[in-house]
C-alpha cells in the first residue's frame, strides 16, 4: 500500500491556498478599481512592422467595437474602453472571476516616426489597427 508523501501533501495544500489568495486578490482588485475611473486592466497587444506599415492587435473579446476608444497623439497610441461586469448588485453570487472587468486602457509608445491610421477592424475578439508610416 502506498503512503502519501507528507511533502507532496504540504505542496498541494500550499498551492490550493495560493490559488484561493490569488482569486481573492483579483476580486478585491476588481471591486476597488471598478468604483473609480482608473483602468483596472490592460489588454495584451502585438506590434508588427511590415515595410512602411505598423500593425497593432489588441485582445479585447466581449467588448463591442463602439465601446473602444483609439487616440493617437504624437508617438503615443491609447486604446481604452470598459467591459461591464456580469454582476447585478444584491442578486449575484460570484463563484469565480478570472476575466478582467471594468475600465481598461493601454498606452503604447510607437516606434520613432509619424503614423497615419489607414485601417481599423474588429475581428475574432481583436482590435486590429494598421498605420502607414509617413515621411
Amino acid at each position: 500500500m502506498h503512503r502519501p508523501d507528507p511533502l507532496e501533501i504540504m505542496w498541494l495544500q500550499a498551492m490550493e491556498t495560493l490559488e484561493k489568495a490569488e482569486r481573492l486578490n483579483r476580486l478585491l482588485f476588481f471591486i476597488q478599481r471598478s468604483r473609480s475611473r482608473l483602468p483596472a486592466w490592460e489588454p495584451p497587444i502585438d506590434i508588427v512592422e511590415v515595410l512602411d506599415e505598423l500593425r497593432i492587435s489588441a485582445v479585447v473579446p466581449g467588448i463591442s467595437p463602439e465601446m473602444v476608444e483609439v487616440t493617437l497623439e504624437g508617438g503615443m497610441l491609447r486604446i481604452a474602453g470598459e467591459r461591464p461586469p456580469p454582476v447585478v448588485p444584491g442578486t449575484t453570487r460570484i463563484h469565480r472571476l478570472e476575466i478582467p472587468y471594468g475600465r481598461f486602457e493601454r498606452r503604447i509608445h510607437l516606434p520613432p516616426g509619424r503614423y497615419e491610421l489607414i485601417e481599423s477592424r474588429y475581428q475574432r475578439g481583436c482590435l486590429e489597427l494598421c498605420f502607414r508610416k509617413r515621411s
